[in-house]
């Protein structure tokens, strides 16, 4: 089943009196969303008993959790012990999230430095699968781990780099941020052959079932020529993209992401847009079908 939801806690959040991680999955949930992630953008520092209790209120609510791993997961960097640094930052995400109940971790996979490109994109490739070692052996390997394409043209993150990432083995699922495609392509997503042709370009690659339920951020994005500069509001009407022509290219090839919102203090009331724009879709998408049948 396709999910929406926040990423972190937005405005409204506290406004409305809320103040910890257990009573997003609440607050969520009113909100007719399904999913939350939850950010170690500055380092995983959470008590186990901190993490079951997450468990606990997000279990009772059905909401799924995700989680972010730390920004700074570097897998490019040619310095080996930083690089050792980025395995233990995923790793420890990931035992996080599952005493959390979670199965997604996203992370940044690396920065192209002063090198050459593809020297980078080797060397990172080379480190995702030291890191799929390490995932099996601490029985991690039935999560999901989701390298994420990036804003910025100095960032190694791609849709085609991310695919390669991806292939190196099944407990790799690609994470699409759609407004970091979008920012460092200077705005290139405008319609629903736009958005196709990243998502064939994944299911060639990658298969359908490994496409299927693929990880995904949105949000709107301002962009100079290098890319990224900050993320915004569904309110905003000169950047992009906007979602309803992913949600029709989504639909037509039956792909169920899980999605979530990052914009800038809205993410649970763009989140609630992004769903209402993928359920107007399907419904009018299903209308047309029966009255074609009729």
């Amino acid at each position: 089943m396709i999910k929406f939801g926040p990423s972190g806690n937005c405005e409204s959040f506290y406004a409305e009196g809320y103040d910890h991680t257990e009573q997003a999955a609440e607050f969520v949930k009113k909100r007719g969303l399904e999913c939350f992630e939850y950010s170690f953008g500055r380092g995983v520092r959470m008590s186990e008993a901190k993490a079951v209790s997450i468990r606990g209120a997000f279990a009772a609510s059905g909401v799924e959790i995700s989680a972010h791993a730390p920004y700074f997961v570097n897998f490019g960097n040619p310095d080996d012990e930083m690089a050792a640094k980025s395995y233990g930052y995923v790793l420890d995400t990931g035992k996080a999230l599952k005493l959390m109940g979670g199965r997604r971790c996203v992370f940044h996979p690396a920065a192209q430095g002063k090198e050459a490109r593809e020297t980078v994109v080797y060397r990172t490739v080379e480190r995702l699968k030291i890191l799929r070692d390490y995932l099996y052996l601490n029985d991690l390997q039935d999560m999901t781990f989701c390298p994420e394409t990036m804003g910025k043209s100095a960032q190694i993150g791609t849709v085609e780099e991310v695919v390669r990432f991806c292939e190196v083995d099944p407990v790799f699922t690609p994470c699409v941020d759609f407004g970091h495609v979008n920012a460092r392509e200077q705005g290139s997503l405008k319609t629903r052959a736009d958005y196709a042709r990243i998502l064939e370009r994944m299911l060639e690659r990658l298969g359908y079932e490994r496409v299927k339920h693929f990880h995904v951020h949105f949000s709107k994005i301002m962009y100079g020529a290098k890319g990224e500069i900050k993320h915004l509001t569904f309110a905003d009407t000169e950047y992009g993209p906007e979602f309803g022509p992913l949600a029709e290219a989504l639909l037509d090839y039956q792909l169920e992401p899980y999605i979530v919102s990052e914009s800038a203090g809205t993410q649970a009331e763009d989140a609630a847009e992004m769903k209402r724009l993928y359920e107007a879709a399907r419904i009018l998408r299903e209308s047309g079908a029966a009255s074609e049948r009729g």
